[in-house]
């Protein structure tokens, strides 16, 4: 069925006429009228009276109008929806990320300028986010780690240095930094294979020759941070996850450069969809670097 064709007849009856359909449809008359002619040849039926500048409906054009009444009015809560979507009035997004400590300013202000768009959060490591993303259960995430995988687009968003942290009884909580030979043998406290910040802290041990005493793995910051409290062993994390527990002393490293880079990711085939791109468009305000108005 020609859509144009549907259109002028539904324009023609519910305006009453030829020349008013033709005003709304913004149109010249004629077109109008050899697009209903058209319709009704098309199917050798009669939809409409033709009375001077007036027009009536057959019992069929009456019948069809209900039809089209219908149809266009899907159409239009079709546009209005797509509209919203597009102007983030409305919509849904899914933001992975390995940690709450820098995702959630970012949530804020998201939630704050888009109050109609869904967003729900997943918090896992490095790895499990990345899969989130290749496998569509998130559309943009926060994170440490990224890698060299071409098929993700990586925006920097902040660089942390990462320390050594213990509690406040601890012998070395008066001190300001320690040299990683000091960890050597030292009852440490770590989060699992794939944590970001154990493979930079690792990699720093490993060129040092230093091997402390990891007494256990841990699967979240928050749990590493009860472990050390409880005094298992010596912790290591991103300064800004520590946050301000005052149950720590935090020391530096001071013969190693740590530092772990925090990322807003998406897949670059799904970077400009509108919720993903106003997403990193939030990164860029926060970075001071952007404009800060949508």
């Amino acid at each position: 069925m020609n859509h144009a064709q549907l259109r002028a007849f539904h324009a023609v009856a519910t305006e009453g006429s030829f020349t008013k359909a033709a005003e709304a449809l913004r149109v010249s008359q004629p077109a109008v009228t050899i697009q209903v002619k058209a319709l009704e040849e098309a199917y050798g039926v009669l939809l409409v009276h033709r009375r001077g500048h007036r027009v009536m409906l057959t019992d069929l054009g009456a019948r069809l109008l209900d039809v089209t009444r219908r149809v266009f009015g899907l159409m239009e809560e079709a546009d209005e929806l797509l509209s919203a979507a597009r102007e983030l009035r409305s919509g849904h997004l899914r933001v992975g990320a390995d940690g709450p400590f820098f995702v959630m300013p970012l949530l804020a202000a998201f939630i704050a300028r888009y109050p109609g768009v869904r967003v729900t959060v997943a918090m896992g490591n490095s790895q499990s986010v990345l899969a989130d993303l290749l496998e569509y259960r998130a559309d943009v995430a926060v994170l440490a780690r990224v890698g060299g995988d071409k098929r993700f687009h990586a925006v920097p968003f902040s660089r942390q240095p990462v320390v050594v942290f213990v509690p406040h009884d601890h012998p070395w909580a008066g001190r300001d930094a320690i040299r990683l030979a000091e960890l050597d043998s030292q009852p440490m406290v770590l989060r699992e294979v794939g944590s970001t910040t154990r493979r930079i802290f690792e990699a720093a041990l490993g060129r040092a020759g230093v091997r402390p005493r990891v007494v256990l793995e841990i699967g979240s910051r928050e749990a590493l941070r009860e472990a050390v409290a409880a005094g298992l062993g010596i912790g290591v994390v991103s300064r800004a996850e520590l946050g301000g527990d005052e149950r720590f002393a935090t020391l530096a490293v001071a013969d190693a450069r740590l530092e772990s880079d925090e990322f807003v990711v998406c897949l670059k085939e799904r970077r400009n969809l509108r919720t993903v791109q106003a997403f990193l468009d939030l990164v860029t305000v926060a970075r001071g670097d952007g404009p800060s108005s949508p």
